[in-house]
């Protein structure tokens, strides 16, 4: 099986262009059509059968109203299930644009379950769960904020231990503090990180960073893992190639 992770910005772009007129805004602010055809190729080409979407727009007037999710997962022949990534009862959820921003699945795999869960601190909460017939997938966005990642880690790591199948756990962790804290996590939560060479994903004009994660517990063979050197966001896209090995 394959995995894709890919953060996309909302298709909003990257580079000086993504500055302008207001530097760290104005790029969320134009049209993301272009761009959103460039990922959309770019995902189809992989052949993936899961995808993990860090920063869908989901429908706002950014997108002209288009659910990027929606037209990723129709152009692939993927299914698509999506979630705003705020707390239930933030204001977020309430404001122009923010209120569709969220994050997203596309998978092959028919009767898959989706489910949404939530950290208790930070600005972004939303932990997605796809379980598929042999294993099951967290996706994630970390905060920002070191003392509010530390204890979202924590509560993945309750997550992870209470699941019945195999556990992949993939998303933007937002590590700015160095790759000790992912390290800590994968320890306590019994995961091992596709991504043995520590390579960085982020910027993509120029990478530096180990932000995007995927991690997998015993039960799961990985058996291919790459990041792919496009720059159509901000972060590199993460590929992960596997086989679920139910054997002791």
């Amino acid at each position: 099986m394959r995995l894709l992770l890919y953060n996309i910005r909302y298709a909003a772009g990257h580079g000086p262009g993504f500055h302008f007129p207001v530097p760290g805004v104005g790029g969320y602010l134009r049209g993301t059509s272009r761009k959103l055809g460039q990922i959309t190729d770019f995902i189809k080409s992989t052949t993936p059968d899961i995808v993990g979407l860090i920063e869908v727009d989901m429908g706002s007037i950014r997108s002209s109203t288009v659910n990027q999710a929606e037209a990723i997962a129709h152009a692939t022949g993927l299914a698509s299930s999506y979630q705003n990534k705020y707390g239930i009862d933030s204001i977020n959820q309430r404001l122009p644009i923010v209120r569709k921003q969220g994050n997203a699945f596309l998978t092959r795999q028919a009767g898959a379950i989706q489910r949404s869960h939530y950290f208790e601190l930070g600005i972004k909460r939303l932990i997605m769960e796809l379980e598929l017939d042999e294993v099951c997938v967290f996706l994630v966005h970390l905060s920002l904020k070191y003392r509010h990642r530390h204890q979202q880690m924590h509560h993945l790591v309750s997550l992870v231990r209470s699941a019945r199948k195999p556990v992949i756990v993939a998303g933007d962790f937002n590590t700015l503090w160095g790759s000790y804290e992912i390290d800590l996590f994968a320890a306590a939560a019994g995961l091992h990180s596709a991504n043995i060479h520590n390579l960085p994903s982020w910027p993509s004009s120029r990478p530096s960073r180990q932000l995007d994660f995927i991690l997998y517990s015993p039960g799961i063979r990985m058996t291919h893992f790459e990041i792919q050197p496009v720059r159509f966001s901000d972060h590199l896209p993460l590929l992960f190639d596997f086989e679920p090995n139910m054997e002791p």
